[in-house]
């Protein structure tokens, strides 16, 4: 975690019409909440780590790239901006969350952010990276007539909060259909289950959060996944969230096969 300010977003301009979203990989808290924080919230543990050097491949396929570079400590890019739950009746994380994945307290005693100061992130940072997501779909579809968004994801493997047991290597999401074509959503599962000694499921727990929901709209010529993997196939789960090249370099190329088919579907249906 550092303490110089970034920009809200990271962005790269790309030439086709992809665009990958990575909004939960900052790590950067500003000091004035940071000094709030518990000793192990300090350490951002839900961070979705290492995902701009998993996904580097992305950048030479021509993908346009978007990443967040503050922790969904300070505000979650992918809640909706009125903190509306995404999955009614189960256990999830809020705009500006409280708890940590295992449900530990984020703040200390007496310190959590009040009403104001929820408004004060949204502005300040969660509007922007929406603002530049909406402009570049706009872009892309101008463009290319098509746009495909992958919103890039990534969780421990094991979270009892959250699920039972063991969550499947690649959980794809589509919003249970509504988000993209069902043909693209298709050939992605059968990439994904064709991973030796990994397992995958389409609009399993995981369905897509707000930007998959949200932006998402196949009829309107912009196609949304989302892709949940866990964490064991390519860094250390525990502290310190070690990035492991060598698991790393077996799922590469299953993600860019993907994104591949993802940019071959898109020119294929302009």
């Amino acid at each position: 975690m550092t303490y110089t300010t970034p920009p809200p977003f990271l962005f790269h301009a790309g030439t086709q019409p992809l665009l990958l979203s990575i909004p939960h990989m900052g790590t950067h808290v500003p000091l004035s909440i940071a000094e709030r924080l518990t000793n192990e919230a300090r350490r951002v543990p839900d961070t979705d780590w290492h995902l701009d050097r998993l996904y580097a491949f992305a950048r030479d396929m021509g993908a346009s790239i978007l990443q967040a570079t503050h922790s969904r400590y300070v505000v979650d890019l992918n809640r909706p901006p009125d903190n509306a739950s995404l999955y009614p009746g189960q256990n999830t994380t809020s705009l500006c969350p409280l708890e940590t994945f295992d449900g530990m307290p984020i703040y200390q005693s007496g310190k959590n952010p009040d009403d104001t100061e929820v408004v004060l992130r949204r502005d300040t940072w969660w509007h922007p990276y929406h603002q530049q997501l909406r402009a570049e779909l706009d872009r892309i579809k101008a463009q290319h007539g098509v746009a495909v968004l992958w919103d890039a994801h990534s969780i421990r493997s094991v979270l009892p909060r959250f699920f039972e047991g063991k969550l499947p290597d690649l959980n794809l999401g589509t919003a249970n259909g509504a988000s993209c074509a069902p043909e693209l959503a298709c050939q992605l599962l059968e990439i994904a289950c064709a991973t030796q000694n990994q397992t995958a499921i389409l609009n399993g727990r995981y369905t897509g959060g707000y930007i998959t929901r949200h932006y998402g709209q196949p009829d309107m010529g912009i196609h949304a996944v989302q892709l949940e993997m866990t964490q064991c196939n390519y860094m250390q789960e525990q502290w310190p969230f070690e990035y492991r090249a060598e698991a790393a370099a077996f799922i590469q190329p299953r993600l860019q096969l993907m994104l591949e088919t993802a940019i071959a579907f898109a020119k294929a249906n302009r």
